[in-house]
C-alpha cells in the first residue's frame, strides 16, 4: 500500500494538476481533430485543473499540522473533476476521437487513484 505524507499528496497533486492544465491549453492549440473535444471545454477543464494545481500548491507550502481539512477538499474536487470529465466524455462521445477517448479516460484512472491515496491518508492518521 501506498503511503505518503500529506505534504507529498499536496505536491504530487499540485504537480498532477500542473502536468493537466500543460495538455489541456496545449491541446487547445491543436486541431479539434487529434482529441475531438471542443476547445472552450478543454478551456474549462483547463482553468479548474489550474485552481487545483494553486490550492494543492499553497497547501503545500502554508498548511501545518491542520492538513486534515485541506486534503478533504482537494480530494472530494478531485473527484467531482473525474465525475465532471466523465459525464464531458459521455456527452461529446461521438465527436471524440479515440486518443481523446484513451487520454480522458486514464486522466479519470490516475486521478481516482490519487484520490483512493489521499481518502487512504485522510482515514489512517
Amino acid at each position: 500500500m501506498l503511503t505518503l505524507k500529506p505534504k507529498q499528496l499536496f505536491l504530487i497533486d499540485g504537480a498532477g494538476a500542473l502536468l493537466t492544465v500543460c495538455f489541456l491549453v496545449g491541446s487547445t492549440l491543436l486541431p479539434k481533430q487529434y482529441l475531438g473535444m471542443p476547445p472552450p471545454i478543454l478551456t474549462g477543464l483547463a482553468a479548474i485543473a489550474l485552481g487545483f494545481a494553486l490550492y494543492s500548491g499553497g497547501c503545500f507550502l502554508f498548511v501545518g499540522t491542520r492538513w486534515r481539512p485541506f486534503l478533504n477538499v482537494i480530494s472530494l474536487a478531485n473527484l467531482a473533476y473525474c465525475i465532471l470529465t466523465a459525464g464531458l466524455v459521455v456527452a461529446y462521445f461521438d465527436e471524440l476521437t479515440p486518443l481523446g477517448v484513451m487520454y480522458f479516460s486514464l486522466e479519470i484512472v490516475v486521478i481516482c487513484g490519487l484520490v483512493l491515496v489521499e481518502r487512504r491518508a485522510l482515514a489512517n492518521r
